[in-house]
């Protein structure tokens, strides 16, 4: 376990790529923790961006009040090109040091951890904490958001199957998770879907997508719902071409960025503030270049070297069920 040359004094504190419902209760908790325990914060607006623009300033426990209810991030984020270069990165390590930085604690997903390990080499030590809505980090069975994306999504499934059964349509909603299919395996169990497309299995055989419509409305089904992944796509084009094939009045729905708002439930509260907690307490105790995560019922940390390493797929025994489980 990597541990600082000396005594960490000051820390910073930023969220990276795609905002997520519940990243504020962990800057909050980041903040306050160290707070706490004796450590100035200094907060970096804008992600590695705003780190690049100097966007920097310190933070009180005044600054993160009513915080924790809110979606999307109070330190705002951007993706930053400049960044993934080593005179980026090299300029941004040198920006934490000018103001007293020696540590960095790092909100956001694979993408913000490789930025992370960068800085990590040039001398400044970080934590990751696990923040996207695609449940798409190796490392942890939780991602900060990936809570508040499947309700919002599962809700607005459940209201458009309303409306595609009153119509007797089929429906294809697509949702987020670029080109991971968590999301969309969640929703399409749990709101019942006849058919559940993941970037990690789908064969794009359309054809039989097709022949499960027309066996079902044989059998007496009057409608038909398909949650897509963003993975797969071309939710639109698919429409048309299944409503043509079928004769079955056929609409695409792209829920888009509104899985990433709103205010974030319970768990995503609760276990943001405990990552952001378990950041300031490793910082405080000296302990660098680490990546928190819940795993097997638990909170803990690992190298951020190995947490990078790891790979991560859909359980088959998930998408067992999900095929099992449609008539």
């Amino acid at each position: 376990m990597a541990k600082a040359e000396k005594a960490i004094k000051t820390i910073g504190v930023l969220t990276s790529g795609g905002d997520a419902p519940g990243m504020n209760a962990a800057i909050r908790a980041v903040v306050r923790k160290a707070l706490k325990n004796g450590l100035k914060v200094m907060g970096i607006d804008k992600g590695y961006q705003g780190l690049l623009n100097n966007e920097i300033r310190p933070m009180n426990a005044k600054d993160v009040s009513d915080s924790i209810q809110m979606g999307g991030t109070i330190l705002k984020t951007a993706r930053s090109e400049e960044f993934t270069t080593r005179e980026g990165q090299e300029n941004g390590a040198k920006i934490l040091k000018e103001h007293g930085v020696d540590a960095l604690v790092v909100i956001g997903g694979d993408g913000s951890y490789r930025g992370a390990l960068a800085l990590s080499h040039l001398g400044i030590g970080v934590i990751g904490i696990p923040g996207t809505i695609d449940l798409d980090i190796a490392c942890t069975d939780y991602t900060i958001g990936f809570d508040t994306a499947i309700n919002t999504a599962m809700e607005a499934i459940d209201k458009v199957r309303d409306t595609s059964s009153s119509h007797e349509r089929c429906s294809i909603i697509e949702v987020m998770g670029r080109k991971a299919g968590y999301i969309a395996l969640w929703c399409g169990i749990s709101s019942g879907a006849e058919e559940i497309l993941l970037p990690e299995k789908y064969d794009f055989d359309e054809q039989k997508i097709i022949n499960h419509i027309v066996g079902i409305r044989k059998l007496g089904k009057t409608h038909f719902l398909i949650v897509n992944a963003e993975g797969v796509g071309h939710s639109v084009s698919m429409a048309r071409r299944i409503e043509a094939a079928t004769g079955m009045e056929t609409r695409a729905t792209i829920l888009g960025y509104m899985q990433r708002g709103g205010s974030p439930t319970c768990k995503d509260r609760f276990y943001a503030s405990v990552m952001g907690a378990m950041a300031a307490d490793l910082l405080t105790k000296g302990v660098i270049n680490r990546v928190i995560c819940f795993k097997n019922g638990d909170f803990t940390d690992i190298d951020i070297d190995e947490a990078l390493a790891m790979k991560k797929e859909i359980p088959e025994y998930y998408v067992e069920i999900a095929k099992d489980l449609v008539r």
